[in-house]
C-alpha cells in the first residue's frame, strides 16, 4: 500500500491506495500534530510499503513526521518546491518560499491540461497559473470563507455555507446576519477568483482551463462563471507525478483526474471583463 499525506497547518489529509491496482483503499483527515498515532490517526504502517508527503506544517511538524516513517516504512518521500520540474519553471523568485501544496497542484495542472489556472480553496484561496509553455507565473493568496466569517467576530462562525446552495441563492441580499455574513464572503470569493481568472488571462492574451480543489472547491465552483472542473485529489495528483509508483502513475495516469474543462473563447473573456470595468 501507499500512504498520501497532504499536511496542513491545522488539518492533515490522508489515503491508502493499493500499489498494484491503483485504486484508492481507503481516506480519512485528522488535525495536524507533532506525534502521530498509527492505526487512529493515520493507517496502521505494517500495511504501508511507501509514502509521500506535502507539507505547509512547521518544520517541527514534518521532521517528526518523517522520522516516525522512517523507522515503519522502506520509502518515505517528500515533496519540495523546485525551481523547475516536469516541464514547469517555478515563477516565484525564490522558488522554495512557494508553499508545496500550491507547486504540487501546479504540476499536476499542468500534467492534465498544460497552461491552466489552479484554485485552491481551503483555509485560504490561492491562485495560480501556468502558462502553455510550462512558465508558472506566480498567483494570489486571499482570504477563505472561515477565514473571512472569522475575521468578523459577529458570532457566526460556526454556521456554515450549505454547500448544496445554488450561486443564485448565495448572491443575494441576506435577511439574517448569519446569511448576510455567508453571502457576503461567497461575494467576496467568487467575484475575486473571477476578476483574477479574466485579468490574468487578458494580459496574457491566452484562454486557460480553470480547475478547483480544496475544502471549499464544490461551494466556490458554483459561482465560478467559467467552466471549469473540481478534483478534490489535485495536490495527490502532483505527489503521483513527481513520484510515480504504480503503473497507472508511470504510465501518466493520476486518481480522480477530471476531464480537461474546454476553453472559453479568448474574446468572450475579454468581454465580459471589459463589461464589468464598465458598471
Amino acid at each position: 500500500m501507499i500512504l498520501d499525506l497532504d499536511i496542513g497547518n491545522t488539518l492533515s489529509k490522508w489515503r491508502l491506495k493499493d500499489a498494484e491496482s491503483s485504486e484508492i483503499r481507503s481516506r480519512g483527515a485528522v488535525w495536524t500534530r507533532e506525534e502521530w498515532r498509527p492505526g487512529a490517526d493515520i493507517p496502521d504502517l505494517d500495511v504501508v510499503e511507501a509514502v509521500r508527503i506535502s507539507s505547509v506544517a512547521r518544520k517541527a511538524v514534518l521532521a517528526q513526521t518523517v522520522a516516525l516513517l522512517q523507522r515503519r516504512v522502506r520509502s518515505v518521500h517528500v515533496a519540495r518546491s523546485e525551481p523547475e520540474a516536469l516541464g514547469v519553471s517555478n515563477g516565484y523568485r525564490e522558488p522554495g518560499k512557494l508553499g508545496v501544496d500550491r507547486w504540487l497542484g501546479v504540476l499536476a495542472g499542468y500534467q492534465l491540461a498544460g497552461g491552466c489556472c489552479t484554485v485552491d480553496c481551503g483555509s485560504a484561496i490561492t491562485v495560480d497559473f501556468v502558462l502553455p509553455g510550462g512558465q508558472h507565473l506566480g498567483g494570489y493568496i486571499l482570504p477563505g470563507l472561515r477565514l473571512m466569517k472569522e475575521s468578523l467576530k459577529l458570532g457566526t462562525r460556526n454556521v456554515a455555507i450549505d454547500p448544496d446552495s445554488e450561486a443564485d441563492e448565495l448572491l443575494v441580499p441576506g435577511a439574517r446576519t448569519v446569511e448576510a455574513v455567508n453571502h457576503g464572503i461567497y461575494m467576496a470569493a467568487v467575484s475575486a477568483v473571477n476578476r483574477i481568472y479574466s485579468e490574468v488571462c487578458d494580459r496574457e492574451g491566452v484562454s486557460l482551463p480553470l480547475l478547483l480543489t480544496g475544502g471549499d472547491a464544490r461551494v466556490v465552483s458554483r459561482g465560478v462563471q467559467v467552466p471549469h472542473a473540481v478534483w478534490p485529489d489535485m495536490v495527490y495528483g502532483g505527489l503521483e507525478a513527481c513520484f510515480p509508483l504504480t503503473a497507472a502513475e508511470r504510465a501518466g495516469r493520476m486518481s480522480g483526474a477530471p476531464t480537461v474543462p474546454r476553453r472559453v473563447p479568448l474574446e468572450k473573456i475579454r468581454a465580459g471583463l471589459a463589461f464589468s470595468m464598465l458598471l
